[in-house]
């Protein structure tokens, strides 16, 4: 899956999820025609929570338990 993100000065968007790339960017060129000149975007990849295990015991560790 495929996060399209768009910068257009202050404002930030995020758009998607994309099964592909090709789809991101063919909805990209759509949502340009809206944006000024000096737009920035990127594609990210989205990863699975599973994909990292360090960073969800890191991440378990400095949350506060709901439980107390």
């Amino acid at each position: 899956m495929y996060l399209l993100t768009i910068r257009d000065g202050l404002l930030t968007r995020h758009i998607g999820p994309f099964a592909s790339t090709a789809q991101a960017a063919a909805h990209l060129d759509q949502l340009l025609l809206t944006c000024g000149d000096r737009a920035h975007w990127q594609i990210h990849e989205l990863e699975a929570p599973e994909a990292h295990p360090a960073a969800l015991q890191v991440r378990s560790q400095t949350l506060p338990s709901l439980a107390a």
